[in-house]
């Protein structure tokens, strides 16, 4: 055994930044990894780096050894390892070298059915490519590529490809779906997608059944539950069957350097999940992915409220999210509530949506306390940002030819299953093109709450839609809006403050206030004569309703 890799400092990481902030700063700790210098090469252990051999069983027995003694360094060298499976234990820091590429195999048969968890609630999936459950201290590190051959699990929308990449991928083998729109790898893939919750563990189903929708049951490519003290820094990890990245109930996870690639085709393809995690670092890292790209969840419905683990006390900072569907997210599994969440200095590049908040009835929980600074977007297809309680489980760009009915707004009753978005707080925002500047969507009965957004420079064909929501304060903010009949539109929401908005000179309508809860809506230090008409009032709305200044 040789001395290979540094150290990691054993001393806390004192978390203390994000100046211009009109909150209180952060300062929790994030304890450190830290690894004896003994490395374990996986070559000593019967690894060929060929491209046909199956490693599984070599590496693994790499890592048991290297647990055995204490910790060290796991080394995987240069060259393409075939692998299945792998797990990682306590004090293990696996380590790719540069031009080392893990690659997991196709043979859907090498991954075991497991009991896991997907969308936040207990189902039973294939075993993930690489996991850890119950550990400490662990480490996937080093300039390597980690690849899960996600295209040997994923089904494929048509509209997702064009002609020659559809021909092609129907010529591989798979089946099609009965409208012929959506590809799958296998008749068990198929078969899982037509039904409802087919993972989902309940008593009368058994491993029979399980078995014949195997191929549906897509593993994340990574998944750590219940881990303490995690390193994620410098790795390449591509391909992914599902989820590329989740950290599941962990403790202390550090996140730096990362690259998360996955095809922007790629079914469910998120980048990071989050999910009821505490102390968190994500930092200098760019994801480029097929769905959200860097994502905070909490578990779903009534298993996550039971579970009752908020993901808190989180730092996302100087990242770089190309396609997704959004940029930085919070929900829709957020049944156990995110709060004390702090993202700055990030870049969104053609994402879906920039800043994407979701939700829905049933879910539950609270996102609170977030706080999100100095964020450039440009080329944003859908919001730049979105508050969303009526998120429907689909993508947030309607594919060609598909038609969406708006959801039915009726008051229903306040329960615990009634989730809440209150305290957010945005500020210092550019985006360069997007559909629609601000879009927020409360619930009736539990509208969108206290959400502050200061110093927004935002150019996109629709200003801001604002319907049910309490509380929204907007100061110094730029609305450069292709459209301007209406800029601002606001329907049944009231305690609302428009303080120094500026528009597009000769707009036709500046603000449109409609419904009868629309009240308190005070317009400071706005310059309305640039607009052609000032205000209307609709449903119920009056010139009451607004209050200048």
């Amino acid at each position: 055994m040789t001395a290979f890799f540094r150290i990691a400092s054993s001393a806390f990481f004192l978390v203390a930044l994000f100046q211009e902030m009109a909150c209180s700063q952060p300062a929790f700790k994030i304890s450190s990894t830290e690894f004896k210098k003994d490395t374990f090469n996986i070559v000593s252990y019967g690894a060929v780096a060929d491209g046909i051999t199956m490693n599984t069983k070599s590496i693994n027995e790499a890592i048991a050894a290297c647990n055995h003694e204490g910790g060290g360094v796991v080394l995987i060298p240069e060259g393409i390892w075939v692998t299945g499976p792998l797990v990682l234990s306590s004090n293990v820091n696996l380590h790719l070298a540069r031009n080392a590429v893990l690659q997991f195999t196709k043979d859907l048969n090498e991954y075991p059915l497991v009991q896991g968890n997907w969308e936040g609630l207990p189902q039973m999936r294939n075993q993930s490519p690489i996991s850890a459950k119950n550990v400490v201290n662990i480490a996937i590190t080093g300039h390597g590529i980690i690849d899960g051959n996600g295209d040997a699990w994923r089904m494929v929308k048509k509209d997702k490809l064009n002609e020659t990449q559809w021909k092609k991928l129907i010529a591989s083998g798979g089946v099609l779906s009965a409208d012929k729109k959506t590809w799958y790898p296998s008749d068990q893939s198929l078969k899982g997608a037509t039904l409802k919750n087919p993972g989902v563990i309940s008593p009368e189903k058994t491993m029979a059944f399980y078995d014949s929708i195997k191929d549906f049951l897509r593993p994340n490519l990574l998944v750590f539950e219940n881990c303490k003290k995690v390193l994620l820094e410098d790795v390449t990890f591509q391909n992914s069957p599902a989820w590329c990245l989740h950290p599941l109930m962990c403790e202390d996870l550090r996140v730096t350097n990362i690259y998360a690639k996955n095809p922007w085709y790629a079914q469910n393809g998120d980048g990071i999940d989050i999910e009821s995690c505490k102390n968190v670092l994500i930092e200098n890292s760019t994801f480029d992915v097929g769905d959200d790209g860097i994502c905070i969840k909490s578990g779903r419905d009534e298993s996550g409220r039971k579970r009752g683990k908020p993901t808190e006390n989180v730092i996302i900072r100087h990242c770089t999210v190309y396609h997704a569907h959004g940029g930085f997210v919070i929900g829709s599994e957020m049944s156990g509530g995110a709060r004390d969440i702090y993202v700055s200095d990030c870049t969104f590049m053609g994402t879906d949506v920039g800043l994407r908040f979701k939700t829905t009835r049933g879910r539950g929980g609270i996102a609170e306390k977030i706080y999100v600074t100095n964020i450039t977007m440009k080329d944003i297809a859908g919001q730049a940002i979105l508050f969303d309680m009526y998120y429907m489980a689909q993508d947030p760009m309607s594919l060609t030819g598909e038609n969406r009915d708006p959801p039915l707004v009726e008051m229903m009753p306040v329960t615990e299953a009634t989730p809440q978005f209150k305290d957010f707080h945005i500020s210092n925002v550019v985006c360069d093109g997007a559909e629609t500047a601000i879009f927020v969507r409360g619930l009736p009965e539990m509208n969108v709450k206290e959400v502050y957004l200061e110093n927004l420079v935002l150019q996109s064909k629709e200003g801001m839609n604002c319907t049910e929501a309490t509380g929204l304060h907007l100061k110094n903010i730029k609305l450069i809006t292709d459209n301007t009949n209406p800029v601002i539109n606001i329907h049944n929401s009231k305690d609302v403050s428009l303080d120094k908005i500026g528009f597009k000179n000769r707009a036709t309508l500046f603000l449109k206030i409609s419904g009868e809860k629309s009240g308190n809506i005070r317009l400071l230090h706005t310059e309305t004569l640039n607009a052609r008409q000032k205000a209307v009032f609709s449903s119920g709305a009056t010139e009451k309703s607004l209050i200048s200044e």
